[in-house]
């Protein structure tokens, strides 16, 4: 007998002056449109952005509605020669947000906004790249990065900080510096937050290119102190919380260098856009200049466990919903391993 239901998150909301609600819903299953295919998720990623639309903090959103961007899965229903292809994507500004996004068994997704799963990546690897690595190139190509550039990468330990670490290098820049609060990366802000360090990594020329992904004051202050004649500070993030979001510089140091500021936000990006970085990434994973973490790296929760997932602090590391017991080659990465993942780790 046909299944003509799933299990999905399902953000709902009463009234427009109300906070939403996320809970677990049998839904009724999507039946495949013109234009789209039905895709059987095996991972989906719960991302910050994912958090901030439970938390009612995207106006776009319309409800109620199924969250999530990033996935990876397998197609069962759409033209015939997609159907049974390995998939994986991401959203552009309406996936997860006007309609249903990939926290759930099934989902119907833009044609356009699919692509074949990279060989090197496992089912859950796949799930993590969408919205880490499209915003890690989005704020390499809109600081139109070189191979003649020194990178400085703020929060290098972070998702998209890695992913961007990552993208830099595999386009060729001529250096990249990492950033963070740890003594694995080249600057540790706890010990040096004037990056004084960077002038001699640069011989005192600056760094060319700076992607921003911490979004605090004081960082980004120091940072535009370090930047080179000609230099592009890109940024994702901002203080939140209540936190003064106001930003003051020099702006005769900033005329006299001719630095530019450049904000970044992928929601501002067509699935269309989305799906031409992706395709770009996709040959870099093949040609193994890019990578994400092992499968045994990520903290996994099963979909039951997605709703207390959504508000638990996991520390930075990444966190899947891992949708089928089995990816289609028959390898487990179902309820047993997840559930001492759980309790060890969220």
């Amino acid at each position: 007998m046909a299944h003509h239901s799933m299990k999905a998150l399902r953000l709902t909301r009463s009234s427009l002056e109300s906070l939403p609600t996320l809970s677990l819903e049998a839904v009724p299953k999507p039946t495949v449109k013109p234009g789209h295919v039905l895709v059987k998720i095996h991972a989906a990623s719960i991302q910050p952005s994912d958090k901030m639309n439970a938390k009612g903090l995207f106006p776009m959103t319309t409800y109620p509605r199924i969250p999530g961007r990033d996935f990876s899965g397998t197609v069962v229903d759409g033209p015939d020669d997609l159907i049974g292809e390995p998939v994986y994507g991401t959203g552009g500004p309406a996936l997860g947000f006007t309609i249903d996004g990939v926290h759930a068994e099934y989902c119907l997704v833009p044609q356009e906004a699919v692509m074949r799963k990279p060989e090197t990546l496992s089912y859950l690897q796949a799930a993590s790249v969408g919205v880490p690595f499209t915003t890690a190139l989005l704020c390499i190509q809109r600081a139109r990065a070189t191979k003649e550039d020194v990178v400085l990468v703020l929060g290098a330990t972070g998702a998209v900080g890695s992913a961007a670490v990552q993208v830099a290098n595999a386009i060729g820049c001529r250096r990249v510096i990492t950033v963070s609060r740890r003594d694995i990366t080249d600057v540790n802000v706890v010990k040096d937050a004037a990056l004084d360090a960077v002038a001699g990594l640069t011989d005192g020329k600056g760094a060319d290119v700076v992607i921003d992904t911490v979004g605090d004051i004081r960082l980004m202050k120091a940072a535009l102190g370090v930047l080179a004649v000609k230099g592009r500070y890109a940024w994702i993030a901002a203080p939140r919380e209540g936190a003064s979001t106001d930003l003051t510089f020099d702006i005769f140091r900033t005329y006299r260098k001719e630095h530019e500021l450049i904000g970044c936000n992928s929601l501002n990006y067509s699935v269309e856009n989305m799906t031409e970085m992706m395709r770009e990434l996709l040959v870099w994973f093949e040609d193994g200049k890019l990578t994400t973490k092992a499968d045994e790296e990520f903290v996994l929760v099963s979909l039951d466990e997605a709703v207390d997932a959504y508000g638990k602090d996991t520390g930075g590391k990444a966190v899947l919903i891992s949708i089928s017991d089995h990816d289609p080659e028959g390898r487990l990465f179902g309820a047993p391993f997840i559930r001492g993942r759980v309790s060890s780790a969220i």
